[in-house]
Protein backbone atom coordinates (compact mmCIF):
# COMPACT_ATOMS: atom_id res chain seq x y z
CA UNK A 1 0.00 0.00 0.00
CA UNK A 2 2.51 2.54 -0.94
CA UNK A 3 -0.45 5.29 -0.61
CA UNK A 4 -0.61 4.78 3.25
CA UNK A 5 1.07 6.48 5.60
CA UNK A 6 0.87 7.71 9.09
CA UNK A 7 1.06 11.23 10.41
CA UNK A 8 2.35 12.76 13.08
CA UNK A 9 0.23 16.70 13.58
CA UNK A 10 0.99 19.06 16.06
CA UNK A 11 -2.36 21.52 16.85
CA UNK A 12 -3.09 24.31 18.78
CA UNK A 13 -6.65 25.37 20.76
CA UNK A 14 -8.76 27.17 22.30
CA UNK A 15 -10.73 25.02 24.90
CA UNK A 16 -13.22 26.91 26.22
CA UNK A 17 -15.93 25.65 23.89
CA UNK A 18 -14.82 22.12 24.00
CA UNK A 19 -15.13 19.32 26.59
CA UNK A 20 -11.89 18.71 26.17
CA UNK A 21 -9.42 17.49 23.96
CA UNK A 22 -10.34 13.36 23.83
CA UNK A 23 -13.53 12.71 22.12
CA UNK A 24 -17.13 12.61 23.24
CA UNK A 25 -19.17 8.98 23.53
CA UNK A 26 -21.85 9.34 20.27
CA UNK A 27 -24.60 9.39 22.60
CA UNK A 28 -23.34 12.13 24.76
CA UNK A 29 -24.93 15.38 24.29
CA UNK A 30 -23.85 19.22 24.44
CA UNK A 31 -19.81 19.82 24.21
CA UNK A 32 -17.84 17.86 21.68
CA UNK A 33 -14.17 17.12 22.19
CA UNK A 34 -11.23 18.58 20.28
CA UNK A 35 -10.56 14.83 18.98
CA UNK A 36 -14.13 14.87 17.35
CA UNK A 37 -13.73 18.16 15.45
CA UNK A 38 -9.88 16.92 14.34
CA UNK A 39 -11.28 13.39 12.75
CA UNK A 40 -14.20 14.94 10.97
CA UNK A 41 -12.19 16.87 9.36
CA UNK A 42 -9.48 14.32 8.61
CA UNK A 43 -12.76 12.21 7.33
CA UNK A 44 -13.27 14.77 4.89
CA UNK A 45 -9.76 14.09 2.97
CA UNK A 46 -12.12 10.97 2.29
CA UNK A 47 -9.76 8.29 2.73
CA UNK A 48 -10.40 5.10 2.50
CA UNK A 49 -9.18 3.93 5.96
CA UNK A 50 -11.30 4.20 8.71
CA UNK A 51 -9.95 7.48 10.93
CA UNK A 52 -8.88 7.06 14.47
CA UNK A 53 -6.75 9.59 16.16
CA UNK A 54 -4.45 8.68 19.01
CA UNK A 55 -4.06 12.29 20.94
CA UNK A 56 -0.28 12.41 23.27
CA UNK A 57 -1.69 14.39 25.60
CA UNK A 58 -5.15 14.54 27.65
CA UNK A 59 -6.12 17.92 28.56
CA UNK A 60 -9.79 18.72 30.97
CA UNK A 61 -12.88 21.16 29.87
CA UNK A 62 -11.88 24.77 29.42
CA UNK A 63 -7.77 23.93 29.31
CA UNK A 64 -5.61 24.95 26.18
CA UNK A 65 -2.91 24.09 24.16
CA UNK A 66 -0.49 25.76 22.02
CA UNK A 67 1.05 22.72 20.97
CA UNK A 68 -0.41 19.07 21.50
CA UNK A 69 0.11 16.26 19.13
CA UNK A 70 -1.50 13.31 17.73
CA UNK A 71 -1.28 10.06 14.82
CA UNK A 72 -3.13 8.93 13.01
CA UNK A 73 -3.42 6.77 9.58
CA UNK A 74 -4.95 7.66 6.38
CA UNK A 75 -4.82 5.89 3.13
CA UNK A 76 -6.21 7.92 0.07
CA UNK A 77 -8.22 6.18 -2.75
CA UNK A 78 -7.38 5.80 -6.17
CA UNK A 79 -4.18 5.15 -5.25
CA UNK A 80 -3.30 8.68 -4.75
CA UNK A 81 0.17 9.21 -3.06
CA UNK A 82 -0.20 10.50 0.03
CA UNK A 83 -0.44 13.96 1.31
CA UNK A 84 2.93 15.99 1.89
CA UNK A 85 2.79 17.52 5.29
CA UNK A 86 2.21 21.04 4.08
CA UNK A 87 -0.63 20.33 1.99
CA UNK A 88 -2.11 18.25 5.11
CA UNK A 89 -1.88 21.07 6.93
CA UNK A 90 -3.65 23.63 4.61
CA UNK A 91 -6.31 20.58 3.72
CA UNK A 92 -7.03 20.31 7.74
CA UNK A 93 -7.34 23.58 8.65
CA UNK A 94 -9.44 24.44 5.97
CA UNK A 95 -12.26 21.92 7.43
CA UNK A 96 -11.73 23.54 10.83
CA UNK A 97 -11.77 27.08 9.72
CA UNK A 98 -15.22 27.54 12.16
CA UNK A 99 -13.30 26.09 15.26
CA UNK A 100 -11.08 27.44 17.26
CA UNK A 101 -8.52 24.65 16.62
CA UNK A 102 -5.93 24.88 14.27
CA UNK A 103 -2.67 22.47 12.67
CA UNK A 104 0.48 23.56 12.94
CA UNK A 105 2.52 21.25 11.73
CA UNK A 106 2.30 17.67 9.81
CA UNK A 107 5.13 15.30 9.21
CA UNK A 108 4.92 11.71 8.11
CA UNK A 109 6.50 9.09 10.57
CA UNK A 110 6.79 5.59 10.72
CA UNK A 111 4.44 2.89 10.78
CA UNK A 112 5.20 2.37 14.79
CA UNK A 113 5.39 5.26 15.70
CA UNK A 114 2.79 6.16 18.85
CA UNK A 115 1.96 9.81 19.70
CA UNK A 116 1.63 9.01 23.43
CA UNK A 117 4.56 6.62 23.90
CA UNK A 118 7.02 8.36 22.21
CA UNK A 119 6.50 11.72 23.73
CA UNK A 120 9.68 12.30 25.98
CA UNK A 121 8.41 15.31 27.66
CA UNK A 122 5.35 17.61 28.42
CA UNK A 123 5.78 21.34 29.23
CA UNK A 124 2.46 23.14 30.64
CA UNK A 125 2.04 26.93 31.50
CA UNK A 126 -0.32 27.98 33.92
CA UNK A 127 -1.38 31.81 33.25
CA UNK A 128 -2.06 34.19 36.79
CA UNK A 129 -3.14 37.72 35.99
CA UNK A 130 -3.35 39.80 39.34
CA UNK A 131 -5.45 42.58 41.01
CA UNK A 132 -8.31 41.68 39.04
CA UNK A 133 -11.69 42.28 41.24
CA UNK A 134 -13.72 41.72 38.03
CA UNK A 135 -13.60 40.11 34.83
CA UNK A 136 -14.70 43.42 32.33
CA UNK A 137 -10.73 44.72 34.04
CA UNK A 138 -9.57 42.08 31.76
CA UNK A 139 -8.65 42.37 27.96
CA UNK A 140 -10.66 40.71 25.77
CA UNK A 141 -7.56 38.46 24.78
CA UNK A 142 -6.61 37.19 28.33
CA UNK A 143 -10.28 36.33 29.45
CA UNK A 144 -10.92 32.97 29.79
CA UNK A 145 -7.19 32.37 29.40
CA UNK A 146 -6.04 33.46 32.93
CA UNK A 147 -7.01 32.75 36.31
CA UNK A 148 -7.73 36.13 37.74
CA UNK A 149 -7.07 36.98 41.27
CA UNK A 150 -8.07 40.08 42.98
CA UNK A 151 -4.65 40.06 45.25
CA UNK A 152 -2.51 42.80 43.56
CA UNK A 153 0.88 40.62 45.30
CA UNK A 154 1.80 36.77 45.74
CA UNK A 155 4.70 35.56 47.61
CA UNK A 156 7.06 34.48 44.90
CA UNK A 157 10.21 33.48 47.26
CA UNK A 158 8.26 31.03 49.41
CA UNK A 159 6.34 29.73 45.81
CA UNK A 160 9.52 29.03 44.57
CA UNK A 161 10.75 27.43 47.59
CA UNK A 162 7.77 25.31 47.32
CA UNK A 163 7.90 24.73 43.76
CA UNK A 164 11.64 23.47 44.11
CA UNK A 165 10.09 20.88 46.80
CA UNK A 166 8.57 19.35 43.73
CA UNK A 167 10.94 18.82 41.38
CA UNK A 168 12.60 15.61 41.24
CA UNK A 169 11.01 11.96 40.79
CA UNK A 170 8.35 11.89 43.84
CA UNK A 171 5.49 10.22 44.66
CA UNK A 172 2.77 12.49 43.34
CA UNK A 173 -0.47 10.74 44.94
CA UNK A 174 -1.46 13.85 46.61
CA UNK A 175 -1.77 16.06 43.78
CA UNK A 176 -3.82 13.65 41.78
CA UNK A 177 -7.43 13.68 41.54
CA UNK A 178 -9.75 10.77 41.36
CA UNK A 179 -10.21 8.97 38.66
CA UNK A 180 -11.62 5.63 36.60
CA UNK A 181 -7.73 4.69 35.88
CA UNK A 182 -6.55 5.36 39.89
CA UNK A 183 -6.08 2.17 40.56
CA UNK A 184 -3.56 1.57 37.11
CA UNK A 185 -1.47 4.64 37.20
CA UNK A 186 2.31 4.51 38.90
CA UNK A 187 2.03 7.76 40.59
CA UNK A 188 6.11 8.76 40.87
CA UNK A 189 6.74 10.63 38.84
CA UNK A 190 9.97 12.26 37.47
CA UNK A 191 9.29 16.45 37.78
CA UNK A 192 12.00 17.80 35.58
CA UNK A 193 10.98 22.40 35.94
CA UNK A 194 8.88 23.75 38.40
CA UNK A 195 9.17 27.56 37.62
CA UNK A 196 7.88 30.74 38.57
CA UNK A 197 8.38 33.59 36.40
CA UNK A 198 7.32 36.92 35.32
CA UNK A 199 4.63 36.54 32.49
CA UNK A 200 2.12 39.44 30.73
CA UNK A 201 -1.06 39.89 29.13
CA UNK A 202 -1.13 38.87 25.60
CA UNK A 203 -1.65 42.69 24.40
CA UNK A 204 0.43 44.65 27.42
CA UNK A 205 1.77 47.14 24.84
CA UNK A 206 -1.12 47.86 23.92
CA UNK A 207 -4.12 47.95 26.99
CA UNK A 208 -4.90 50.80 28.96
CA UNK A 209 -3.06 49.46 32.21
CA UNK A 210 -0.59 47.72 33.21
CA UNK A 211 -1.64 44.32 34.92
CA UNK A 212 0.79 42.06 36.78
CA UNK A 213 1.17 38.17 35.44
CA UNK A 214 2.71 35.38 36.72
CA UNK A 215 3.87 32.25 34.70
CA UNK A 216 4.13 28.69 36.43
CA UNK A 217 5.95 25.96 34.20
CA UNK A 218 5.88 22.32 34.63
CA UNK A 219 7.57 19.94 32.68
CA UNK A 220 7.88 15.68 32.53
CA UNK A 221 7.59 13.09 30.49
CA UNK A 222 3.92 12.85 32.26
CA UNK A 223 1.23 13.84 34.56
CA UNK A 224 -1.03 12.81 36.29
CA UNK A 225 -4.61 13.48 36.49
CA UNK A 226 -5.22 17.60 37.54
CA UNK A 227 -1.46 17.21 38.83
CA UNK A 228 -0.59 20.47 37.35
CA UNK A 229 -3.93 22.26 38.36
CA UNK A 230 -3.38 20.76 41.96
CA UNK A 231 0.20 21.93 42.05
CA UNK A 232 -0.65 25.29 40.83
CA UNK A 233 -3.43 25.95 43.47
CA UNK A 234 -1.21 24.86 46.09
CA UNK A 235 1.90 26.91 45.10
CA UNK A 236 -0.76 30.36 44.94
CA UNK A 237 -2.05 29.51 48.39
CA UNK A 238 1.55 29.70 49.58
CA UNK A 239 1.95 32.70 47.68
CA UNK A 240 -0.96 34.12 48.76
CA UNK A 241 0.25 32.73 52.40
CA UNK A 242 -2.93 30.66 53.09
CA UNK A 243 -0.22 27.74 53.08
CA UNK A 244 3.04 27.51 54.16
CA UNK A 245 5.92 25.85 52.55
CA UNK A 246 5.84 22.81 55.02
CA UNK A 247 2.75 22.47 55.00
CA UNK A 248 2.97 21.77 51.35
CA UNK A 249 5.23 19.17 52.14
CA UNK A 250 3.60 17.52 54.50
CA UNK A 251 0.88 17.22 51.92
CA UNK A 252 3.51 15.63 49.23
CA UNK A 253 4.52 13.09 51.97
CA UNK A 254 1.23 12.31 52.65
CA UNK A 255 1.03 10.52 48.98
CA UNK A 256 -2.42 10.35 49.36
CA UNK A 257 -5.21 12.29 47.48
CA UNK A 258 -7.61 12.73 50.13
CA UNK A 259 -4.58 14.62 51.65
CA UNK A 260 -5.18 17.85 49.44
CA UNK A 261 -7.23 20.26 50.66
CA UNK A 262 -10.66 20.96 49.13
CA UNK A 263 -11.32 23.90 46.82
CA UNK A 264 -7.49 24.56 46.73
CA UNK A 265 -7.38 23.18 42.84
CA UNK A 266 -6.20 25.62 39.68
CA UNK A 267 -9.47 26.10 37.18
CA UNK A 268 -8.84 24.99 34.01
CA UNK A 269 -8.85 28.18 31.93
CA UNK A 270 -5.70 29.49 33.16
CA UNK A 271 -3.73 26.28 31.92
CA UNK A 272 -1.97 25.89 28.42
CA UNK A 273 -0.15 22.34 27.33
CA UNK A 274 2.71 24.56 25.45
CA UNK A 275 5.37 21.61 23.93
CA UNK A 276 5.23 17.83 23.52
CA UNK A 277 8.87 16.62 22.59
CA UNK A 278 10.25 14.02 20.55
CA UNK A 279 13.86 12.53 20.14
CA UNK A 280 14.22 13.08 16.43
CA UNK A 281 15.56 9.72 15.83
CA UNK A 282 12.07 8.41 16.19
CA UNK A 283 10.43 11.31 14.63
CA UNK A 284 12.98 10.29 11.27
CA UNK A 285 10.90 8.72 8.12
CA UNK A 286 12.35 6.48 5.02
CA UNK A 287 10.53 6.53 2.00
CA UNK A 288 11.00 2.69 1.25
CA UNK A 289 10.92 2.81 -2.66
CA UNK A 290 10.44 5.66 -5.33
CA UNK A 291 7.06 4.79 -5.83
CA UNK A 292 5.79 6.44 -2.60
CA UNK A 293 7.51 9.76 -3.55
CA UNK A 294 5.02 12.36 -3.66
CA UNK A 295 4.58 13.86 -7.40
CA UNK A 296 4.52 17.89 -7.18
CA UNK A 297 2.13 18.09 -9.62
CA UNK A 298 0.01 15.99 -7.38
CA UNK A 299 -0.47 18.36 -4.34
CA UNK A 300 -3.88 18.95 -4.20
CA UNK A 301 -6.89 17.87 -1.13
CA UNK A 302 -8.77 15.12 -3.22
Amino acid sequence: MHNYARYLIFFQYIGTKYSGVVKVPPQQQGKKGVQDHLEEAIRRLRPVNTVSLSVSSRTDSGVHALSNSAHFDLQRSNDKPPFTGDILVEALNYHLRAEQIRIIHARRVSADFHARFCAQSRTYVYRIALGISHYSQLPLTDYNLCWSLRNTELDVGAMREAAALLVGTHDFSSFRAISTDLPFKNPVKMLEVAKIQPGSSFVHTHFHREIPFWELTFKSRSFLYKQVRRMTGALVAVGLRELSVSRLKEIMDARDTRAYPQGLSAPAHGLFLTRVDYRETDLQFLQQTSEEQIPSSRNSED
